[in-house]
């Protein structure tokens, strides 16, 4: 236990902010670890197949419901993501929110078990639920991320978290493979064996957790409030970030792009699992094996990318990752065989895990130090926007075109093309000097 922080994190000293030690690191990158599986395996792998299949009994419109759901989610963080940032930096309250995310998102995976054939009301509700959870402590932890930093290593050390990300969501994947092989072994139906993995998943992301809450530390310090209400110190702290957001208008420009371009990554990971099965035949075995291969491929580009990120510039990180998603959507549009498709999708795993370290990031290092928390909360805003634009956008066009997965995938490129037009125009120098400034 004792030499597990140095294994992921070696020789990580220079890296890291005054004070701070590796086994935090390693707590820090560890939540991405226990939360990833929530990701891979209800909304990327297993759960959206089986809703569009079982729950939605592949009615025309289930990917529509299916993208509908998680847009609601998603419009609930945007509602209270830049409160819940304002109120953990004027609190100093980012790890006990944190923790009440991580009770949330746990518990409705785990009642998602309850979801049969037919439920749609019920399995849409209990998505809602979990991915709102979900996405809130995604966006806490993700805060912490500069003060354990330097700035010239937000790039590395946000590699190190997505990697380690990507390993929780094999270790899960996995052990939901290894069930359902089983199950499958033993003539069980997906009815059967789903549930047992939203049981699963729930189990490893509670106990992948604890380190997080043990270890990590909280550094930021309370900041002077009036007597108003909590709520409404808060909404006037995020009032005065936006009437200040001429003076970050490079980390404006950056948050437009990461809503466009998250709107096609967020796509592939909503739907995922459902375009291997309906454009592609996969079986739901299948679907776990390319997955899991796929995350493998993703963690190595989210490691990889961290360290190329600070040697090229982070700008340029991010176009070369935009690029390959173009590149991905299209040979995804065009791919009749499987062993393409097997290549395709692997293409996307480095991409992704290359664009989700690199813009989270570039939003450290155009960040105040006194606004983190906030400004992160903003990032999540921006990217929960895309979450409901990119996948409604997919389902629209499958229902209009009635099931056409294939043009349905095309359409995410114009999404990547509409960011690396945004990424022109900003200015990451300028932009970090805006931070300092205003930190």
């Amino acid at each position: 236990m004792n030499r597990a922080p140095e294994s992921h994190v070696p020789h990580a000293s220079p890296s890291l902010a005054p004070g701070v030690r590796p086994i935090e690191v390693w707590a820090w990158a560890m939540y991405d670890f226990a939360n990833s599986g929530y990701t891979t395996v209800v909304i990327t792998a297993v759960f959206n197949a089986y809703f569009v299949a079982v729950v939605a009994e592949n009615a025309p419109w289930a990917s529509f419901a299916w993208t509908v759901s998680l847009g609601i989610s998603y419009a609930l963080i945007i509602v209270t993501a830049p409160l819940v940032g304002a109120w953990a930096d004027a609190r100093a309250a980012k790890k006990p929110l944190l923790l009440l995310a991580t009770a949330g998102c746990v518990a409705f995976t785990a009642a998602l078990a309850l979801v049969g054939r037919g439920e749609l009301a019920l399995g849409a509700a209990l998505i809602v639920l979990s991915n709102f959870f979900f996405g809130s402590g995604e966006n806490i932890v993700a805060a912490f991320l500069p003060e354990l930093a330097r700035g010239r290593a937000l790039g590395k050390v946000s590699g190190w978290g997505w990697a380690l990300g990507y390993l929780g969501g094999i270790a899960s994947l996995a052990a939901c493979l290894g069930y359902v092989s089983w199950a499958e072994a033993r003539g069980q139906s997906a009815e059967q064996f789903v549930p047992v993995t939203m049981l699963i998943t729930a189990g490893l992301f509670a106990v992948a957790s604890v380190p997080t809450f043990v270890f990590l530390q909280e550094r930021a310090l309370p900041q002077a409030m009036g007597p108003s209400s909590l709520a409404r110190d808060s909404f006037a702290r995020l009032g005065q970030t936006l009437r200040r957001a001429r003076d970050f208008r490079d980390l404006a420009r950056f948050l437009l792009c990461v809503v466009f371009y998250q709107a096609g990554i967020q796509t592939v990971v909503a739907l995922a699992a459902v375009y291997a099965q309906q454009a592609m035949g996969f079986n739901t075995r299948e679907t776990l094996v390319l997955i899991l291969v796929v995350n493998v491929t993703a963690a190595v580009g989210a490691f990889a990318f961290g360290n190329v990120q600070d040697r090229i510039g982070h700008k340029a990180a991010i176009a070369l990752a935009l690029l390959g998603w173009i590149a991905t959507a299209v040979l995804a549009w065009g791919a009749e065989t499987r062993g393409l498709f097997w290549t395709v999708a692997n293409l996307a795993g480095l991409c992704l895990g290359s664009a989700q370290s690199a813009g989270r990031a570039l939003v450290g290092y155009l960040s105040p130090a006194t606004r983190r928390a906030e400004f992160f909360g903003l990032w999540g805003l921006a990217v929960k926007l895309s979450s409901i634009l990119g996948p409604i956008t997919y389902g629209g066009v499958t229902w209009a075109t009635a099931g056409d997965h294939r043009l349905a995938m095309l359409s995410m490129s114009a999404f990547f093309l509409v960011g690396l037009a945004v990424l022109a125009a900003v200015d990451v120098e300028r932009g970090r000097q805006a931070a300092l400034k205003g930190g």
